[in-house]
């Protein structure tokens, strides 16, 4: 019989945390990234405050003015995300 253990973080990292470092590292303002998305800045800084989701529309937006980074990529980050959260809160229930 195989025993299946996984492990998971204890923290949940939303994917705007890495978008604002991207953003940073580049020199590009929230309000430049939302201009060139056509997204309200209200938008964008709910995203990297972790209130909004990365929706798969947000993704492409990104990959088309960061092109090097795919829509995947944000993508598997806000699932990881919302996975990570809901572990989270099952082990919290649980105990």
């Amino acid at each position: 019989m195989v025993t299946k253990t996984n492990t998971y973080p204890d923290v949940a990292i939303p994917p705007g945390e890495y978008l604002a470092e991207e953003i940073e590292a580049r020199g590009i303002s929230q309000t430049e990234l939302a201009r060139r998305m056509g997204r309200p800045l209200n938008t964008i800084n709910e995203i990297i405050k972790g209130k909004k989701s990365i929706t798969a529309d947000t993704a492409l937006q990104l990959e088309e003015v960061m092109p090097e980074i795919p829509a995947r990529f944000w993508l598997n980050l806000e699932t990881d995300y919302q996975l990570t959260k809901a572990l989270i809160g099952k082990r919290t229930r649980v105990k």
